[in-house]
């Protein structure tokens, strides 16, 4: 009765029990989504709920971590059935320690059932038992040290090891550094020293030192040491903890992957590693230029910035603020006299010339729309002269007679999208007709969008879709899904020479130069006020053959404003600055071709 009962029971219980295949366990959970940089180095991480989870396959565990979790939870892992039969009777006598060992442990994880019954840990003993005879122990390891929590709203050793000592996880991890994770297991909200202190930490980093000792890992005379100087504050590596110009890529990035078909949950689960686009050093200079120009003017001052490689569409820097939520490159802002490249692209593809002989009249209607700019063009105003000198009026009187269709029909050519968010671009808010505030730029359009389109310039006439996100990774590291995007002729259906001839023609009425020297194109422009003398928007879009860059500048809500000096905020100010210093920086990754088409450079005279 005393032997052949419990023996029965067992058995009956193997048979009507069941444990959940630990694979099965993980892939029924959130993991971190990391995204990564286009040389692969870490960018941030899309962490779950509960906390960052980061799979580690069980070949890419430091055997020193694997030694130490082992030593310290169960001595007896690779030879045992799912138990270690002494330590439950050690503590059936003593009441304490010794009852759990790794398997029995990750059934209790993967199963969430942790009441101190003799009921569950009969259950505990049989499931343990079975899954031993089901899975191999570097499974069950695996499974164990994925779903185990570390603390600081880690599972897993690689959000633990990054938590702890801002480190990646790999094999030059120390015996030290194993030790103290090791002792995280038991309770990480109490041996955490955050939480009680390096004494209480070094206690317990001491006690697994001790296991790794006595059971031949580490030999005695190895010089270990607490890492308590080592170990982060929370507040330096917690999970998911984001600045808002990090999280704006992230909401892009996702934004970008939802409409390929690759939502946030089917990352997660099937735990993806992202590649963006972005350059780090020309994602850092972005956020640096920005900030350094913008530290002395007025606080209202908002700015952004979109980088692009024109040959391919990838977006090598996207800065939309670090003063909130609200992403302004992602926002619509009127694009002002930053418009009137395409308005140009849209006379050239009618037969106009750079250098023909336009009108420039001062009074003009245009759609029931009174118009009235000073003539600053002169009596043989063209094309050309109008962009150096920044006449506003010969680009309306060329939306008069080319019509408001065919200025938005070449933007859209070039690559201002139909739509953003299900709200049509280049329209009234009717979705449908098209106002004259087209002639002056009226119509707002994001950085993101106005960096794609002058990117079709600046490569001689092929257009690409501007994109984040280069290549999703699955779990094994195989390739899932990759962007493909082949550049095409923008303005024309034939071999590309119509195509090409606009893109040169545009380029060469924006010939300036870096401050190094060497050749360029860049528009500067501004968006009114309403009706009044002053300006809400600001901005600055050039180019070389290799990099696009669009700066905006702004403020949270449309009024007139005034730089640091009490100067109306113009483009040739804040964005050129911007812009200028960004492409500087760019500029020392590489040499750059020359830009294609025009003349040298000019001099844009003071307005």
């Amino acid at each position: 009765m005393l032997v052949g009962g419990p023996l029965i029971a067992f058995w009956i219980a193997y048979l009507v029990l069941d444990v959940r295949s630990p694979r099965d366990v993980l892939a029924g959970l959130d993991k971190t989504v990391v995204l990564q940089y286009a040389d692969g180095s870490p960018l941030l991480k899309v962490v779950p709920a509960d906390g960052d989870r980061t799979f580690v396959p069980y070949a890419q565990i430091p055997a020193k971590l694997r030694d130490a979790i082992i030593a310290t939870e169960d001595p007896t892992f690779w030879d045992n059935q799912g138990f270690d039969p002494t330590g439950i009777g050690r503590a059936f006598v003593t009441g304490v320690g010794g009852g759990s060992g790794i398997t029995q442990q990750y059934i209790k994880k993967s199963t969430g059932d942790d009441d101190a019954t003799l009921g569950r840990k009969f259950a505990e003993l049989v499931l343990a038992t079975k899954i031993t005879q089901e899975q191999s122990k570097e499974q069950i390891f695996e499974s164990y040290v994925n779903i185990i929590s570390f603390g600081r709203g880690t599972f897993g050793p690689a959000a633990a090891m990054h938590a702890y000592f801002g480190k990646n996880l790999d094999d030059s991890i120390t015996w030290s550094e194993a030790a103290f994770l090791a002792g995280m297991i038991q309770s990480p909200s109490v041996h955490d020293p955050a939480a009680s202190g390096d004494a209480h930490a070094a206690r317990r980093w001491q006690y697994v030192r001790d296991k790794l000792v006595s059971r031949g890992y580490v030999k005695n005379d190895e010089q270990l040491a607490y890492p308590g100087a080592e170990i982060q504050p929370p507040s330096e590596t917690r999970a998911g903890r984001l600045t808002y110009d990090e999280f704006h890529v992230k909401q892009a990035v996702l934004a970008e992957l939802d409409r390929e078909g690759f939502p946030l949950g089917r990352l997660q689960q099937g735990d993806m590693t992202v590649e963006t686009t972005l350059d780090r050093g020309l994602q850092d200079a972005a956020k640096r230029t920005l900030r350094d120009r913008l530290a002395g003017e007025p606080k209202e001052f908002r700015g952004a910035m979109v980088a692009i490689d024109p040959k391919t569409g990838a977006v090598r820097a996207y800065q939309g603020g670090d003063q909130g939520v609200r992403d302004y490159a992602g926002t619509p802002h009127a694009a002002g006299t930053a418009f009137h490249p395409f308005t140009l692209a849209a006379a050239l593809r009618h037969g106009y010339g750079t250098d023909q002989l336009i009108s420039s009249p001062v009074n003009q209607r245009f759609l029931g729309e009174d118009f009235t700019y000073p003539d600053v063009c002169g009596p043989k105003c063209t094309p050309r002269t109008a962009m150096r000198v920044h006449a506003d009026g010969p680009f309306v009187a060329l939306a008069k007679k080319l019509g408001p269709d065919a200025l938005s029909e070449t933007a859209r050519q070039a690559g201002i999208p139909e739509t953003v968010d299900g709200t049509p671009t280049m329209r009234e808010k009717d979705g449908f007709l098209i106002g004259a505030g087209i002639a002056v730029g009226r119509y707002p359009l994001r950085p993101l969008d106005v960096a794609g389109a002058y990117a079709t310039f600046a490569a001689d006439g092929r257009r690409t879709t501007p994109h984040l996100v280069s290549r999703v990774r699955d779990e094994s590291g195989a390739v899932v899904w990759e962007h493909t995007d082949a550049a095409r002729p923008a303005f024309d259906d034939g071999d590309g020479d119509a195509s090409r001839r606009i893109a040169r023609d545009v380029t060469g009425t924006l010939a300036t130069s870096l401050p190094d020297g060497r050749a360029a194109a860049l528009r500067t422009g501004e968006a009114g006020h309403g009706s009044s003398p002053g300006n809400q928007d600001a901005w600055a879009v050039g180019y070389t053959p290799e990099l696009v860059a669009a700066v905006w500048i702004g403020s949270d809500d449309e009024r007139r404003l005034k730089d640091a000096t009490g100067a109306e905020l113009t483009g040739d100010a804040v964005p050129a600055d911007v812009w200028r210093g960004f492409m500087t920086a760019a500029s020392a990754s590489g040499p750059a071709r020359p830009v294609a088409g025009g003349p040298p450079p000019v001099v844009r005279p003071p307005r």
